[in-house]
Formats: C-alpha cells, structure tokens, sequence
C-alpha cells in the first residue's frame, strides 16, 4: 500500500522547497521597508517647498543616499515577490505564467537599476 495521493503518483512531484524562503525573504523586505518607508517620508516632508539646489544636496549627501537606495532596493525587492504570488496563483496557462514572471523580474530590475543609479548620480556631483 502506497502514501502517495494519485495526483503525486501521476506527476511524481514533491514539494518545491522554496515557499519557507519565499515567505520569509517577503517578512523581511516588509520589516525593512517600514523604517526606510518612513525615512524616505520624512525626506519628503522636510525637502517640501525648498529648492532644487537643496533637494539635490540632500538626496546626494550619503545619508540621504542611503536611505533612498535602501528604500528603492527593499520595495522593489518586496514588489517582485508579491507580484509573483499573485502571478503563480492567478495565471493558470504555463506559457504566459512564464512570461509574466519573467516580465515582473525584468521590470522590477529596471526600476531598481534605474533609480539608484539616478540617487548615485545624484550623489557624486553628475
């Protein structure tokens, strides 16, 4: 007599083993971003109604450097793991799941990629 349901014996597939890393990898980038998040607000919120000169000063010192590419980093992090959640759970066709999964790793590269080297120009005088 065998364990195994008649879906594993058909398929022969066992558990993937990266939910338990997926999960936490999205715990951790959610903690992070709530001290980043709040930093990068209160960044705006003081860089209200000033001047260009200042805001380029302060996004371009090293703290404010820091804070946004830490903040751009972990969001863009946590927005590719919660897309390909929604993505693995709601497409149901393997060759657009493929691909949207693909895109949204693409894309949240670009984002990134883009940004911080928009904050790094920033900060060395470009």
């Amino acid at each position: 007599m065998s364990m195994l349901t008649p879906l594993k014996r058909v398929r022969y597939l066992g558990s993937a083993k990266s939910g338990t890393s997926h999960f936490w990898q999205q715990r951790l980038t959610a903690v992070f971003n709530v001290p980043l998040v709040i930093g990068f607000i209160v960044m705006v919120i003081m860089l209200s109604g000033s001047s260009h000169s200042e805001f380029v000063a302060t996004a371009g010192s090293p703290l404010g450097a820091a804070i946004l590419i830490g903040a751009i980093l972990s969001v863009t992090w946590h927005m590719r793991l919660g897309m390909q959640v929604v993505i693995e759970d709601y497409i149901q066709a393997e060759g657009m799941k493929i691909a949207l999964l693909l895109g949204n790793t693409f894309f949240s590269a670009a984002i990134a990629l883009i940004s911080v080297f928009s904050i790094l120009k920033l900060s060395f005088g470009g």
